[in-house]
């Protein structure tokens, strides 16, 4: 699989990576035996790239990838901090990093983590740089190898890419959410900062696959998160109303590439953005994995696809979604 490099940190990276978040069980219950398949499934398809958080089933997640690592070195595992606390600038000390980590640096088994991210922090704390004074403290007691954000909103993702130290950011990127592509990735581009495409499906919509009355499980945040009672309702959906979302859905999948499914040219597509470094599409089984892995082996789409993607979001999404973000 190509490979792109995160300049900052001179590391590549798979251009299909794999967002872990179902393994840990907070869309529907996953058992081991299967997270570890989704696990095997990626690496014989040539991902190098992992994203978790410490909160993805309470750390489950990461322990799962930490079992695996065992037998798999080499993986490169980014993983996120910041929700085991409330959502409060104050909580944001060195402190709090340091424990957050040695948690996470456990559960994963490893002395030093390749990447922490602040996951989705309360934007005041993209401006304070005793933040980022302690995220250099945790690079420098080798705690980990390098730090990024995760964040809601492209004016977030601009604020911390001018921090020098910031070596990726994680944004919400795809065919129904590209506010991104104005700025945050030329300024990322331009800094060497790294750019991975999170909810690239836009939690399933881009898939073709759900109608107006399908139904999720009560543990899905597609149910219990469509207005944002948990969290950002960005999140979910892209922020897209849903019968909206499955309505453009429908004429997203009439523009899928030749011998391609919807999910996968919704990837290609993201791949094909300039700027982005990886997408970390999340899969429930092998079979879905290696599915989304072969996005990586597709033509670029061709400039009248991507012209009908861009109208497709100026016509049905943009007035929903691009001045929220």
């Amino acid at each position: 699989m190509e490979e792109r490099l995160i300049d900052r940190i001179d590391r590549s990276v798979s251009v299909i990576g794999l967002g872990t978040w179902q393994l840990g069980a907070d869309w529907g219950q996953v058992e081991e035996k299967d997270a570890v398949a989704v696990l095997e499934a990626a690496v014989e398809s040539g991902v190098t790239f992992l994203d978790t958080a410490d909160v993805y089933g309470d750390g489950r997640s990461e322990q799962i990838i930490g079992r695996f690592l065992r037998g798999h070195p080499g993986l490169f595992v980014a993983t996120k901090m910041g929700r085991r606390a409330p959502l409060d600038p104050a909580e944001y000390t060195l402190d709090n990093f340091r424990a957050w980590t040695d948690r996470s640096r456990a559960n994963l088994g490893v002395d030093t983590l390749d990447l922490v991210q602040l996951h989705c922090p309360p934007t005041p704390v993209y401006s304070r740089d005793e933040v980022f004074d302690a995220l250099d403290t945790l690079v420098d007691e080798g705690r980990v190898a390098a730090y990024g954000v995760s964040v809601e909103t492209c004016d977030e993702a601009l604020t911390a890419i001018a921090r020098p130290g910031t070596a990726g950011v994680q944004i919400i990127l795809n065919a129904f959410r590209q506010k991104p592509l104005e700025r945050v990735l030329p300024a990322a581009a331009e800094a060497g900062v790294g750019i991975i495409a999170r909810v690239p499906l836009a939690s399933g919509l881009l898939s073709g696959r759900y109608r107006h009355d399908t139904e999720f499980g009560p543990a899905d945040h597609r149910t219990f998160n469509r207005r944002g009672e948990a969290f950002d309702v960005g999140e979910t959906f892209s922020g897209v109303d849903y019968d909206t979302g499955v309505e453009a859905a429908g004429e997203f999948s009439a523009l899928a590439a030749p011998g391609a499914t919807p999910a996968q040219t919704a990837l290609r597509w993201i791949i094909q953005q300039p700027g982005v470094t990886t997408v970390i599409p999340g899969a429930r089984n092998a079979d879905q994995v290696r599915a989304n892995s072969a996005a990586g082996r597709l033509p670029p789409l061709p400039e009248a696809t991507l012209d009908a993607v861009r109208d497709l979001y100026d016509r049905r999404i943009r007035p929903q979604v691009h001045d929220r973000w």
